[in-house]
């Protein structure tokens, strides 16, 4: 009798065990579902990017025209040629951009993001994080409130040394972590699901 209420007892135990372990893993699903569905993606977006090769920027038409947001291009003032991204010269002008932490290269075009709650921004990766022209950007625009959502385009690299710049330019922006992309239309509009779109 004895051992048949130890064995009753131990397989209580073990199922209370097993039910908590499945409640937790569904209360991290459930964690997981709310930070995607903190992006409202019924408010107003914008696809804000910076592109010199062109890939960065057919990516960002292609997000733009999924999600049907507005479009805006980072011009800079002093366009990049390809010598300037030439990154085998350790003379060329990204090079010296990226290892001088004061560079802030000067923005061509005057952007509004002012009537949009949702920014998708998006650059290429500039050796391993995201080219000073974006600090430019974000240090010069009042971004308070608004979501933002990085995305790049990279040879390599990945995306997570760059948002971490970003975040470190203004710490209290609401900067999601987001994604390194390429240019199939089906892997963009597979992210895009994610975020709910």
């Amino acid at each position: 009798m004895k051992k048949r209420n130890f064995l009753i007892i131990t397989i209580v135990i073990l199922l209370i065990i097993v039910a908590g372990a499945i409640y937790l893993l569904v209360s991290n699903g459930d964690n997981n579902t709310k930070t995607n569905s903190s992006i409202d993606t019924n408010a107003k977006a914008l696809v804000l990017y910076f592109s010199v090769t062109g890939n960065t920027k057919k990516v960002s038409e292609y997000i733009k025209d999924d999600i049907n947001a507005d479009l805006i291009e980072i011009e800079p003032k002093e366009a990049y040629t390809s010598e300037d991204i030439n990154y085998s010269n350790d003379d060329c002008r990204a090079n010296k951009e990226q290892n001088d932490p004061s560079a802030r290269p000067e923005i061509k075009n005057d952007i509004d993001v002012s009537e949009y709650d949702v920014i998708f921004l998006g650059y290429p990766i500039w050796w391993g994080d995201v080219p000073k022209i974006i600090i430019t950007f974000l240090e010069n625009t009042n971004l308070d409130g608004k979501t933002i959502i990085p995305f790049c385009t990279s040879g390599g690299s990945g995306i997570e040394q760059s948002v971490e710049t970003l975040r470190s330019v203004n710490p209290n922006l609401n900067i999601k972590d987001g994604k390194r992309l390429s240019s199939s239309k089906e892997s963009i509009t597979s992210w895009l699901n994610e975020l709910g779109y």
